[in-house]
């Protein structure tokens, strides 16, 4: 068992913190909005720390999970600062290679650990336990956190070297994104089809077709329910990070861009807070309008 702290209790950090707690690791936490740090040790075996300084005073293992680059950097950097030479900071926030790589060249300056290790999962993924991390950094560093990751991992792969895990992660964004952008076009067709959307999903949903987004959204687009999951607003922002990496190692991401402004188009139609899946309303907005 090891002794833990968790930095940032938002819709993943919270019941990740939860399963290293049920996994017998001595988890301390800390949040912003302290109340959220209470409210998190009132339901788990941990405790609330004032600060991040208190949080990862003597901690074996540091995990965060906050919001942006500037958010990484503000709470990476005061995480490293405090902690104890042979620690090892794990950073599960979805953000630049290039944060990574600075947190990392941080790390071993103090003869500290690092790993980026953004995640795939959602909401459903951190609560199930059953999120999907990439990782990048040493070696030794990931081995070491690899079983304590395990908590809330169903798997956890070792990319490259520091940063490799957050390029993966903008594979995986990408991907998302045009599997979204096709599913809502076919599901929309299928309806302006006249055809029954549950029938069709039914007989294309075991063929080429068929994928998670599929399975576990494409019903619900059809209903125009985007009540849950991963919010536009974050997508946005991965894909930001994406289109930025892209402009510095010379990927072409044509359909990337022309879906990040279609998302734009949710967003002033009041979705930010929609699942990604809201891609098909701004379609049947469209309709509306003709």
């Amino acid at each position: 068992m090891a002794d833990t702290a968790f930095l940032g209790l938002g819709v993943m950090g919270f019941p990740m913190a939860g399963h290293l707690a049920a996994k017998g690791h001595a988890t301390t936490v800390w949040n912003r909005t302290r109340d959220k740090a209470v409210a998190w040790a009132k339901r788990h075996e941990g405790a609330p720390a004032a600060s991040i300084v208190d949080a990862v005073a003597g901690k074996e293992f540091v995990f965060m999970c906050v919001g942006d680059d500037a958010d990484v950097r503000d709470v990476g950097f005061q995480a490293l600062a405090a902690m104890s030479e042979g620690a090892v900071l794990i950073d599960h926030t979805t953000a630049s290679a290039t944060v990574a790589r600075e947190l990392d060249a941080a790390a071993r300056n103090k003869a500290s650990g690092f790993v980026d290790a953004p995640v795939s999962g959602g909401q459903a993924g951190a609560e199930n336990g059953a999120l999907t991390v990439m990782c990048g950094g040493a070696d030794n560093d990931f081995a070491r956190a690899e079983l304590v990751m395990s908590s809330y991992a169903q798997a956890i792969t070792r990319m490259g070297e520091a940063g490799a895990g957050q390029l993966t992660k903008m594979v995986n964004q990408l991907c998302i994104a045009g599997l979204l952008q096709g599913l809502s076009e076919g599901v929309h067709f299928a309806k302006r089809a006249g055809l029954d959307v549950d029938l069709v999903l039914h007989a294309i949903g075991k063929g080429a077709a068929q994928s998670w987004q599929m399975d576990n959204r494409a019903k619900t687009m059809a209903r125009g329910e985007f009540d849950f999951g991963f919010a536009v607003d974050w997508m946005r922002k991965d894909l930001r990070i994406a289109l930025d990496e892209a402009r510095v190692n010379g990927a072409s991401l044509p359909a990337a861009a022309l879906i990040d402004q279609f998302y734009a188009e949710v967003q002033a139609m009041g979705g930010r807070r929609w699942d990604t899946s809201s891609l098909i309303a701004r379609l049947e907005h469209a309709d509306a309008k003709t």
